[in-house]
């Protein structure tokens, strides 16, 4: 493969459903995708060594278990296209290892002979050793995909368990996990059997992680209550927030309060509007546009400036005239863009922001009116003697569990198709960006039950497991996969495959994903899942709804 420039499959728009080996589809060109294999490397090495000093009695640092945290969520599809930004993180990774081999030498601990733990090149050696460390150094094909499965679920664990860490919720236990697992997968002589076993590891770990966020989020900001958010715009200058991170959300609200600019939330963030603690501010106007891959044409008209908190950025071109407005944050980068930086207590000043703000014309209007969220587990716990009468009288025939990840495919247009076509008495369970291909649909609702239930982001897929978890126990069955639930699950990048790993650690079965198998599962790792979990794809929606029995 060296005629290659890159090698990349992590992601669901993966050229030709294969891999992308010369531009990302995502943006990423082939300096950047080779940055976060060097960085990835630096992961590797830290992760050995902080393993083995753990196993002998000596603790990690924060500051170990937040580079790792960080540096995969750098690495996950859509948050850094800031090569520079990559490379400086590298090397603090190489430092921090030679650091801990220190260490492990003081306390007299072994360490194994691998590239990954001896290998200092200098700056101008980064590029032949790239090639030499991507995905494709794994030469068995199996266990390569096994292992990158893992990667990306790993991935998506440490972004939720980043959102979670500012908000003063961390759990030892997880940075340990992932942790080890990456040790394993490096250095271990592994089995498919064994990697398999640690992919349902990764997935029991997944759903601890979104249960440390969730309660991360509710202990701050409460639970999310049922909301009409507004779509339209007020007539003051504007900010928009995108991404999913609520700690930069509380401050932005704060630091913007009395300044005359209001705030808007996009994409991801949209959950934002359900949490009461941010009900209180006046100047908090509700949701401008729609799923991530529209930033394009809807950023331009939005006029104001724009904050990344986390991943899900479609790189602008220098004909955008909103780049100049982009600011990033956190793990996210774009070269030219501005980047804003925590201080030690992790706070942000957005002062840059809001003077920017106050410059520029209030947002065009692209749309009005409201749309319905708000129904995270305890909300829907508040409903449940009406949705349980519901499913006892017929009223509901079934729920679908529609959550995960928008994306640009033109066969995504399925999930609007479907939700168009289901029968009357079916209700949407979503999170994610997944909703918007039918959050706005005029789907009415079941004896005053909304017929899409929006639970909140993609992390809230944890709010629709308890909620299985709760109707499992409220209907006395033996088998979640008994209630009346299906899975007609979308995905696109490394928070949803950590989310279907959760999934499958919880024993459901029988889920359905696309728009497309991920490109990562080797023809063998695929039949597996299938033949052991029933994950299939998906076909058109009239074959779909008799497979579900609707």
């Amino acid at each position: 493969m060296e005629q290659n420039q890159m090698f990349c499959y992590q992601c669901q728009e993966t050229a030709n459903g294969k891999a992308c080996i010369l531009k990302g589809i995502c943006g990423k060109n082939s300096a950047t995708s080779a940055s976060m294999d060097l960085l990835l490397f630096s992961v590797r090495a830290i992760s050995i060594v902080a393993d083995a000093l753990r196993n002998n009695g000596v603790a990690i640092t924060d500051k170990v278990n937040h580079f790792i945290t960080d540096a995969l969520f750098t690495t996950i599809t859509n948050a850094n296209f800031d090569e520079k930004s990559i490379i400086k993180k590298f090397e603090q990774g190489l430092s921090l290892r030679d650091k801990l081999k220190l260490e492990a030498n003081k306390h007299n601990i072994s360490l194994p002979i691998i590239d990954e733990l001896d290998w200092n090149g200098s700056f101008t050696e980064y590029d032949q050793k790239a090639k030499e460390v991507g995905v494709l150094r794994e030469k068995d094909i199996n266990l390569r995909s096994l292992k990158e499965l893992i990667l990306y679920g790993l991935k998506g664990m440490a972004a939720y368990l980043e959102h979670a860490m500012r908000l003063g919720y961390d759990d030892y236990s997880i940075h340990a996990f992932i942790q080890h697992t990456i040790k394993v997968m490096t250095v271990d002589k592994v089995s498919m059997q064994s990697l398999l076993e640690l992919t349902i590891q990764t997935g029991e770990y997944g759903v601890k992680v979104m249960a440390l966020l969730d309660q991360a989020n509710t202990n701050q900001y409460g639970h999310p209550r049922v909301t009409s958010v507004n779509i339209g715009v007020g007539d003051r200058p504007g900010i928009l927030i995108s991404g999913h991170d609520l700690h930069d959300m509380e401050q932005l609200l704060k630091q913007t309060e009395g300044t005359g600019v209001d705030v808007y939330t996009h994409g991801e963030m949209l959950p934002a509007n359900y949490y009461p603690k941010f009900k209180r501010f006046k100047h908090f106007i509700g949701n401008y546009g729609n799923a991530w891959w529209k930033q394009r044409e809807e950023f331009s008209k939005f006029n104001g400036p724009i904050l990344f908190t986390t991943n899900c950025i479609v790189p602008p071109t220098e004909r955008d005239d909103y780049k100049d407005r982009i600011f990033t944050s956190n793990a996210t980068g774009f070269p030219g863009c501005r980047h804003i930086l925590s201080d030690k207590d992790g706070h942000k000043d957005y002062s840059e922001i809001i003077e920017l703000a106050k410059h520029c014309k209030a947002p065009t209007e692209i749309e009005t009116g409201t749309i319905v969220g708000g129904f995270a587990h305890h909300q829907v716990f508040q409903l449940l003697d009406k949705v349980v009468a519901a499913v006892k009288d017929g009223s509901i025939k079934r729920f679908i569990v529609m959550a995960g990840c928008d994306g640009r495919m033109r066969g995504r247009s399925y999930y609007t198709e479907f939700a168009e076509k289901l029968p009357k008495d079916c209700v949407i369970l979503t999170a994610g960006c997944a909703k918007y291909r039918y959050n706005k649909l005029p789907l009415g609702d079941i004896a005053g039950i909304p017929r899409v239930l929006d639970a909140g982001q993609c992390n809230d897929s944890y709010s629709l497991a308890v909620i299985a978890m709760k109707l499992k126990e409220v209907f006395a069955l033996n088998d979640i996969n008994d209630l009346p639930i299906s899975y007609n699950i979308a995905w696109y990048e490394q928070k949803a495959v950590i989310v279907l790993l959760a999934l499958l650690s919880l024993g459901v079965k029988n889920i359905h994903l696309g728009p497309s198998l991920p490109a990562f599962l080797s023809p063998d790792i695929a039949t597996i899942l299938i033949e052991e979990f029933g994950i299939a794809g998906i076909n058109t929606v009239e074959e779909d709804m008799k497979i579900f029995g609707l």
